[in-house]
């Protein structure tokens, strides 16, 4: 697995990078050999008694994210760590279960209540997705009261963008990169 540390506004001691090297590391065991996982994990101080790490574990088109804050660096790593195994698990139970279904054919029967961890689309929306600047998407997704907003960016040979309202104020923007 290859995993980078980055500390933000801080300074980490060698032993707590250590510790989290070894927790994300033993993370690479829920992974077939197809594809090398790649963690970064950040470190930051919030204040003198709060200690935030965040993971972010990639393996080939899928991301698993964890974010803990608490005040002991090493229980922050051990939490998000955990949290990223139990969402490592829940995923691959959910393609274990769409595998199963696929596979064997069962007779049409009456309509059942979705089981837990199955998604059901309860809406769907179509609309004309139209050229603007991230400034104007920004204003338009206010306007709209939403929490994000889709849109082409016309300063990016007009590709596919998605602006959103971030929890800690400000803005977010994600774009394709081709």
């Amino acid at each position: 697995m290859d995993i980078k540390l980055n500390e933000r506004k801080c300074t980490v001691y060698a032993d707590n990078k250590e510790y989290a090297l070894k927790k994300v590391g033993k993370l690479e065991r829920y992974f077939n050999g197809n594809t090398v996982p790649e963690a970064t994990v950040t470190f930051r101080i919030q204040n003198k008694n709060n200690y935030r790490v965040e993971i972010t574990v990639c393996a080939g088109s899928t991301y698993f994210r964890a974010e803990e804050t608490t005040s002991d660096m090493k229980a922050s790593i051990d939490a998000a760590v955990s949290s990223i195994e139990r969402q490592i698990r829940k995923y691959k139970t959910r393609l274990a279960k769409r595998t199963r279904t696929d596979v064997v054919t069962v007779p049409a029967q009456e309509p059942e209540e979705p089981l837990e961890g199955e998604f059901e689309v309860v809406r769907s929306k179509k609309f004309n997705i139209k050229p603007m600047s991230v400034e104007e998407a920004i204003l338009q997704m206010n306007l709209l009261d939403h929490n994000f907003f889709v849109f082409r960016n016309e300063d990016n040979n007009a590709s596919i963008a998605v602006v959103y309202a971030r929890k800690d104020g400000g803005y977010g923007l994600i774009e394709d990169d081709e």
